[in-house]
């Protein structure tokens, strides 16, 4: 166990090459017992509770199973084996037992009881008092005051849908590595050289002597944009988006189905009318209804913006001699055609400027000037060798240690994410954040790393999370960096996209991979312009599926999720050649562990925050306004969920948002 748990690298790292799968289920169980022994004695203190023997003392229990888990996850979701994934469906079911076994714990709720009535004469800080509170809600919304049979139905719940959950991303990551389309020399006529490259480089890691289509977006998406035979454009558009919707052992709907039955029985057990209800009482929403008006108020434009493209899109593809009416298989390719048309912008002569390496200076120049952040490379002992950190200091001063994993292999789950192996507190000593970025970037078979603008975004985005969890100044773990509700999450990540299309950050850093000559003004000048370019598409595949979320989980739950769903569909008239952004098989945001259920409209949310919180470094005249980013750090980066996000995004910006300078920016404002 010991070397698993102890970290003794630079920066308190753990080695991983010295890290071993055979060791995690002996490190698991010595910790999961280690952990439970630590509850039972706080649990059994004999002394009046206090904020110091029970909240603080709760949150240094079980620090070696938290050494171990965050050492197992990060691998686990980047680098997947049989073996890791065997070990993930025992571990889950394990923790949400011992999950329960805590909020159960009637010895151990009446500690928090007592502080919780004794609350205004404990003379706490506003932190500790947040955190109460927050700890005490949150072992009421767990199930601490269920007696009897609803306690123990409600911890099977629990463990059954903890198990649900890792079978839905398992069998959604079996789809995805699996399936790939080899290409003939034929095939290739109309895609460009970096498409082409990078299949060939897929087809090296599906060891095939050539290029492969596969299902990571980097591949597929301008496989989509870029081919000109119709019918392979179908075949790679319908393997796309059948995952986990085959048939046999990956099959994820009836999985989705028990998920939503055993989410609503979970909710009324605790006295909520369903699970929308449950799970939006602690977001900025409140509620269904309030949701439910945001998404429909963007739909209404959105619907109408891309009903007007589908009419020129189609006119394209009987103008190339197909019968319509346009097909989704069919919407990227022409879509793309057109932006180069009417905006004389093509993703080939655009990707070139777009190299990885300096979108990631790109974004560190602008940490740098918004923040002070510095970022020296450093040499770690880490999971993959693709793997590359950074360690990050203010005037000198240790900040974090981020690390950025960029390229999609078929052993990584898709998406982007950040994640924390270790957040930010200084309950009992100054803790430094060691921050993660993982990304699902086309690698090249040689040559420098070409993204797609979208992946530049991408890039933007999840390093924006990072600057959550390294600017937090909290004492404790609870509330530290990305430690807010849903959403308010994205607030941070959503706004750092903003940066990238400055246009002095691209004068500097968008330059071309050969020549190094930086990005011609006319071309910078036609991509920003064209930024609200396809946007009813892209705003209608995603409140769609927002909107299908809020109905699986507001009300009773559906016998059949997916005729839910197309019911859901068809009562907002959604486009016959747009498909949802991501249908209930695949839905890993919702199903995967669930932490987006009945939240996934939160991205909208926080963009409505994020549009209005740009605006003030506009108004103050400049992207890169000092006293502005100095609120953004006081205000909203620094304070993780130490502060109810309202009172922080007022503080900021002195009001809270509306819906207009989301539909502005979208470019769907009447």
């Amino acid at each position: 166990m010991t070397a698993l748990t102890t970290w003794t690298e630079p920066f308190d790292m753990p080695a991983f090459s010295k890290v071993r799968d055979d060791m995690f289920a002996p490190a698991f169980e010595a910790a999961l017992a280690e952990a439970r022994a630590d509850v039972a004695a706080i649990a059994a203190d004999p002394a009046p509770a206090t904020f110091e023997n029970t909240i603080e003392a709760m949150a240094r229990a079980g620090e070696d199973l938290d050494k171990v888990l965050s050492i197992f996850y990060t691998i686990s979701g980047a680098v997947s084996n049989d073996t890791r994934e065997a070990l993930s469906r025992d571990f889950s079911p394990a923790l949400a037992d011992y999950s329960s076994e805590i909020s159960l714990n009637a010895d151990l709720f009446a500690r928090y009881q007592a502080l919780w009535d004794q609350r205004a004469n404990l003379d706490l800080t506003a932190e500790q008092a947040r955190v109460l509170e927050l700890s005490y809600k949150n072992y009421v919304r767990a199930g601490a005051l269920l007696e009897g049979d609803d306690r123990a139905r409600y911890a099977k719940i629990k463990s059954r849908l903890a198990s649900l959950g890792t079978a839905f991303g398992q069998n959604l990551l079996s789809d995805e590595r699996t399936w790939f389309m080899e290409l003939t020399q034929a095939d290739l006529n109309g895609l460009p050289e970096f498409a082409v490259d990078a299949m060939r480089a897929a087809g090296q890691e599906k060891g095939v002597d050539g290029p492969v289509v596969t299902l990571a977006r980097s591949i597929i998406t301008p496989f989509l944009q870029f081919c000109p035979n119709r019918d392979l454009r179908k075949a790679a558009y319908e393997a796309y988006v059948a995952r986990g919707a085959n048939g046999g052992e990956t099959d994820n709907r009836a999985l989705a189905n028990e998920m939503l039955s055993l989410r609503h029985e979970l909710a009324q057990l605790l006295g909520y009318k369903d699970y929308a209800a449950y799970k939006l009482e602690v977001e900025m929403a409140g509620d269904a209804d309030a949701v439910r008006s945001l998404l429909m108020d963007v739909w209404a434009p959105a619907k109408a913006a891309a009903d007007a493209d589908a009419i020129v899109l189609e006119q394209m593809l009987i103008a190339d001699g197909h019968a319509g009416p346009i097909q989704p298989w069919d919407w990227h390719y022409y879509a793309e055609a057109r932006r180069k048309a009417e905006h004389d912008l093509d993703e080939a002569e655009l990707k070139p400027y777009l190299q990885l390496d300096r979108m990631i200076e790109a974004a560190f120049s602008c940490a740098s000037r918004l923040f002070g952040l510095s970022f020296e490379p450093v040499e770690l002992d880490l999971y993959h060798e693709d793997c590359r950190a950074w360690n990050v200091t203010r005037n000198g001063e240790h900040i974090a240690v981020f690390v950025g994993d960029y390229f999609a292999r078929g052993s990584k789950r898709s998406g982007a994410w950040c994640s924390a192996m270790r957040a930010q507190n200084r309950m009992d000593k100054e803790v430094r954040p060691v921050v993660l970025n993982v990304c699902n970037f086309a690698k090249p078979s040689g040559g420098p790393a070409l993204l797609s603008y979208d992946d530049a975004r991408t890039l933007f985005h999840e390093f924006g999370h990072a600057l959550h969890q390294m600017l937090s100044d909290v004492t404790y773990e609870m509330v530290s960096g990305t430690s807010v509700p849903r959403d308010f999450v994205e607030l941070p990540s959503q706004l750092y996209e903003h940066w990238m299309e400055v246009p002095e950050v691209f004068e500097t850093f968008a330059t071309h991979a050969i020549t190094g000559a930086a990005m011609p003004a006319d071309l910078r000048e036609r991509l920003l312009g064209a930024s609200t370019y396809n946007m009813g598409f892209q705003t209608v595949e995603y409140v769609a599926s927002a909107l299908v979320d809020l109905d699986f989980h507001d009300g009773p739950p559906p016998a059949d999720a997916m005729q839910a769903q197309a019911e859901t569909l068809d009562r907002i008239g959604m486009p016959a050649a747009i498909r949802m952004r991501h249908a209930t098989p695949h839905f890993a945001h919702v199903f995967s562990g669930g932490y987006y259920a009945a939240s996934y409209y939160s991205y909208m949310w926080s963009e409505v925050m994020d549009a209005d919180a740009f605006e003030a470094f506009e108004d103050a005249g400049s992207a890169f306004d000092a006293k502005t980013a100095k609120a953004l750090e006081q205000h909203i980066l620094s304070k993780g969920g130490s502060v109810d996000p309202k009172d922080l995004y007022i503080a900021f910006r002195g009001r809270l948002p509306g819906v207009q300078a989301l539909l502005k920016g979208r470019g769907l404002a009447a």
